[in-house]
């Protein structure tokens, strides 16, 4: 992976002057007698030394200048079993950027406790209040880290409340402990997996009093007589999917937050070469719920670079309307990029079935069973993909491939599944592959499928970019590998009668709230197809929303034409005109920090988005089968504040209004299943 690095290199070295700070890049590092300092313009993160077993003194949040101070001087790294007395302790800073990495600054610290070797690369970016951390441990560990006992609310008389069983047999990733006693609560957990489940997240709050044990990867963590706190990250797989999972991600006691669960035993570790475990974010904010979220945001903007002619997209897939392999023929890939260019669809993508080999979907052992197996099926494409590929370059519409992971011993064959990939992009130019079926069933399946990432952007110079299937499996949800691309987050299908608009937009809303909108890929299929497996009298079915509508339901994320987009009726091609204003607008839109606004779809309310860019913004509202034309609905925009309206596509009229105190603006649709999308400057 080429990087534009500048290394400078501190090993014990005491330093006073802050490296790589200066007006365009506000963020430094820097070691004054035994303190180390890291940080930016908006947050600063202050540790005793420690030989490199770092201990937190203090949490800075810049912009409201509140200093929050670590009361316990406990290392904030804690292994079960070893001793704590740090040795060989350095460390180092760099700058990096790269095709996908945005300029950021990483502080490398590495240390060793008896024969564990310890690498911490902290990460601070431009424009974010939060400082994230990649961990990687080697060597031999004294203890097994493995938690016998999920359940780990074990509760006796108050006063010796023991909430940990196994207490001491838990690494701890990081930790802090704050000062005063009122302190909320709200912890976010995720499910991916999404062929099971359709609600895809739960919160709940409440307020941290003794010791205590929280699900999910995101906790909000708020002083209520400051209005003021802190945001933790767990990066890792969902809760439920995560490998060595301890039974809960945080520990909270009072001001006390701890969290938990590396995602591998001392079992998983190789003496000799670096294994990563889960990392982790902290983050500051002041203010309301908008505050924190933007807070939140800010960060994962950062962790992949969004432009506009690679992240953007509107997508084709030929595996939603599941039409007969036998179909996906030169020929009619070509009548797909036809009708793909006419309605501005701008990739066209082969889903499973193009390929020579098939195995009945083990994925076992694939390559001895055929070399070639990632290979084109010449009794389909006798031509291979080149006339393809060719025909789309000739329309504007890039072809785009599928391919799933030899499954064998933990992913062995990771090696051979890269060279695939990185010959799809040397021989036919593919950059954009959709990633499916993977399994990581423990950390060695894991570190190879890492591996596999790694190796196919080191050699395509980070040119390619990958959709992330997160629908079945133990996979990386929604935190880990999305720096390699976007995530396919669901199946639903009108053969099988379970896609519904509300409910896909439902899925869509809720994490919108907690997950950047624009790094997934969202389905609309075509309505006309399988109406029959619809009850008449089922009045969420698609055939009874226009395709405008089932379009616009995506537009917050990356649009999935979940179709063969030749097979639509000519009435279905009016729909050209809404894609056109929308692609003129989408990465303007994604730009922005999304989040969901109004009440939750249901099929009869009214609900949206926001995209917030600064003083500027948009507003995607949908009137599903509410009674009422007129509705008030709760945004995020500045009380009391007179803003002009002007659509963008949609049913909508421009307007001017005053916001209400409670942040409402009153919107008109005069049909239901309608929809408006409304630019908006604030003066």
């Amino acid at each position: 992976m080429k990087k534009n690095i500048y290394t400078i290199l501190f090993v014990l070295l005491i330093t006073k002057t802050p490296l790589f700070c200066n007006e365009a890049n506000p963020y430094y590092t820097f070691l004054k007698s035994d303190t180390l300092y890291i940080g930016n313009d908006l947050i600063e993160r202050k540790f005793l030394w420690n030989n490199g077993n770092l201990i937190t003194i203090s949490i800075e949040d810049k912009k409201s200048r509140q200093f929050w101070i670590n009361e316990k001087q406990n290392p904030d790294f804690f292994i079960p079993q070893q001793n704590q007395t740090a040795s060989g302790g350095k460390w180092q800073s760099k700058e990096v950027e790269s095709k996908i990495m945005p300029k950021h600054l990483e502080v490398i610290i590495e240390y060793t406790l008896d024969q564990l070797q310890i690498k911490k690369i902290y990460r601070i970016y431009i424009n974010s209040p939060a400082i994230a951390c990649d961990l990687y441990l080697k060597g031999k560990a004294k203890g097994t880290w493995v938690v016998k006992q999920k359940e780990l609310a074990e509760v006796g008389y108050i006063e010796s409340r023991k909430i940990l069983s196994q207490y001491n047999e838990i690494p701890v990733m990081d930790q802090v402990v704050l000062g005063g006693k009122h302190w909320g609560i709200d912890a976010v957990e995720f499910l991916d997996m999404s062929d099971y489940n359709n609600t895809l997240v739960k919160s709940y709050n409440t307020h941290s009093y003794h010791e205590n044990v929280h699900r999910g990867n995101l906790l909000f963590f708020e002083n209520r007589e400051l209005d003021k706190g802190l945001f933790f990250l767990k990066e890792a797989a969902c809760s439920a999917t995560q490998l060595s999972y301890p039974g809960a991600d945080f520990i909270t006691n009072f001001g006390q937050v701890k969290i938990i669960g590396l995602g591998l035993t001392a079992a998983d570790l190789d003496e000799d070469e670096w294994t990563k475990a889960y990392g982790f974010v902290v983050g500051t904010y002041s203010g309301g719920e908008l505050q924190r979220l933007t807070a939140l945001r800010e960060y994962q903007k950062n962790i992949r670079k969004q432009l506009p002619d690679r992240d953007e997209m509107i997508v084709m897939n030929t595996w939603g309307d599941r039409g007969s392999l036998t179909r996906l023929t030169e020929d009619f890939c070509k009548k797909q990029i036809d009708v793909c260019a006419q309605m501005g669809i701008t990739h066209f993508q082969l889903d499973y079935g193009w390929q020579v080999g098939s195995d009945g979907g083990a994925y076992q052992n694939i390559y001895q069973k055929n070399p070639d197996f990632w290979t084109p099926n010449k009794k389909l494409f006798p031509n291979g993909l080149d006339p393809i590929v060719k025909k789309g370059k000739e329309s504007g519409v890039e072809v785009a491939l599928y391919l799933n992971p030899s499954l064998s011993n933990d992913n062995e064959d990771w090696e051979k599944d890269a060279d695939a990939l990185i010959k799809m992009y040397k021989e036919y130019g593919i950059r954009m592959v959709k990633i499916d079926g993977q399994k990581m069933p423990n950390k060695l399946a894991e570190t190879r499928t890492r591996k596999m990432y790694e190796k196919v952007m080191r050699e395509t110079d980070e040119n390619m970019f990958f959709n992330l299937d997160i629908t079945a499996g133990v996979r990386g949800g929604y935190f880990v590998f999305t720096e390699y691309g976007n995530l396919f987050l669901e199946n639903r299908y009108t053969e099988w009668g379970n896609y519904y608009p509300y409910k896909t937009l439902r899925n869509l809303w809720m994490l919108s709230k907690y997950i950047p909108a624009e790094k997934l890929l969202i389905e609309f299929p075509n309505k006309w197809k399988n109406q029959d497996k619809y009850s008449e009298n089922d009045s969420f079915a698609p055939a009874n929303y226009s395709f405008d509508y089932l379009f616009a339901t995506t537009m917050a994320a990356q649009p999935l034409a979940w179709m063969d987009v030749a097979d639509l009726p000519s009435e279905a091609l009016a729909t050209q005109k809404l894609i056109k204003k929308y692609r003129s607008v989408q990465h303007d839109f994604h730009k922005g920090v999304i989040l969901p606004i109004g009440e939750e779809p249901s099929g009869k309310s009214w609900t949206g988005f926001q995209s917030i860019n600064g003083g500027e913004g948009y507003l995607l509202i949908f009137r599903e089968q509410a009674s009422n034309d007129t509705e008030n609905i709760e945004t995020w925009l500045p009380k009391g504040l007179m803003i002009e309206f002007t659509p963008v596509a949609g049913d909508g009229v421009k307007f001017k209004q005053q916001v209400s105190e409670n942040g409402t603006i009153s919107v008109q649709l005069p049909e239901t299943n309608t929809f408006v999308l409304y630019k908006y400057v604030l003066n």
